[in-house]
């Protein structure tokens, strides 16, 4: 968002200054999200690169051992090793993209401690779909927001209050007078 914008708007310098502020700490929130898709993404291509090299060892394994009986047991062996290496590191990926995903989650709706918040929540019905969107963490949010709301950021709140709208415990002349013409004094 650009000042010249807001003073197009014709807004108070004071207000620009703290629309300007709030937007800045959206930015740098959005921006820590960004970085952890990066090392997803990282991470990622590292557990590809590892199952590649490990289906060449596979493949290599199998064309030495021929007939061999030892060569085949080990060539099980390690294949029933890989596969269970295979399988952990996937669910650490699907781990991670899960955190990734609820981290972005929670900056979006402006969590004051990530941490925290995760401490609260049923981790057990939040799951990723096929599409890779969060699953029962909305409805989770919204309970916490109504029993917990001061661990939400929510911006200030201001009261509206208005002079000589106290009614009849109004101590102001004109309050006095229209009493006195009711007949109240």
């Amino acid at each position: 968002m650009k000042r010249e914008f807001l003073k197009g708007l014709n807004l108070e310098d004071k207000v620009i200054d703290q629309i300007m502020s709030v937007n800045g700490s959206d930015i740098e929130n959005v921006k820590k999200s960004f970085g952890d898709v990066e090392s997803i993404k990282t991470e990622n291509e590292s557990l590809k690169t590892q199952m590649a090299e490990r289906d060449k060892d596979i493949k290599s394994l199998k064309k030495q051992a021929g007939d061999n009986e030892d060569l085949s047991n080990k060539y099980s062996e390690l294949q029933g090793k890989y596969k269970t290496d295979t399988d952990k590191l996937n669910a650490q990926l699907s781990d991670t993209k899960l955190n990734g995903a609820l981290d972005n989650a929670l900056n979006t709706a402006k969590v004051r401690n990530i941490k925290a918040i995760k401490g609260l929540l049923n981790m057990d019905n939040i799951k990723l779909d096929e599409k890779g969107e969060l699953v029962g963490v909305n409805d989770q949010l919204d309970s916490l927001k109504k029993s917990d709301g001061y661990l939400f950021d929510e911006g200030q709140h201001q009261d509206y209050k208005p002079g000589g709208g106290g009614g009849p415990a109004d101590k102001s002349d004109v309050q006095t007078l229209n009493s006195v013409f009711k007949g109240e004094k």
